[in-house]
C-alpha cells in the first residue's frame, strides 16, 4: 500500500512552518503591520472615518493576536488581511 501526501498550497505550507519560526515571524509581522498601518493613516486615511476604521481594526486585531500568543494560523491570516488592506489604501491615497 502506498501513501500519497496531500498537496498543500503555499499558504498552508507557510502556516505549518510558522510554528517553528514563531518568534522570528512575530518580529517581522509586528514591524510590517505597524509600519504599513501608520503609513496608510499618514497618507490620508485619517481624513475619512471609514478608511481609518478599515486600517485600524485589522491592524489592532493582528497586534492583539500577537500579544495574546494565538495560534500562528490566526496571526498569519490577520496579518495577510491587514497588509492587503493597508497596501490597497496606500496605493489609493498615493494615486488620488
Amino acid at each position: 500500500m502506498e501513501v500519497k501526501a496531500q498537496p498543500q498550497n503555499k499558504f498552508d505550507r507557510l502556516i505549518s512552518d510558522s510554528e517553528f519560526n514563531r518568534f522570528g515571524l512575530i518580529c517581522v509581522i509586528l514591524t510590517i503591520v505597524g509600519c504599513l498601518g501608520g503609513i496608510a493613516v499618514g497618507l490620508g486615511a485619517i481624513n475619512n472615518v471609514v478608511s481609518l476604521s478599515a486600517v485600524i481594526i485589522p491592524t489592532m486585531a493582528t497586534l492583539s493576536l500577537l500579544l495574546a500568543v494565538s495560534p500562528m494560523r490566526w496571526i498569519m491570516t490577520a496579518a495577510t488581511v491587514s497588509v492587503s488592506l493597508d497596501l490597497i489604501l496606500i496605493l489609493y491615497y498615493t494615486l488620488a
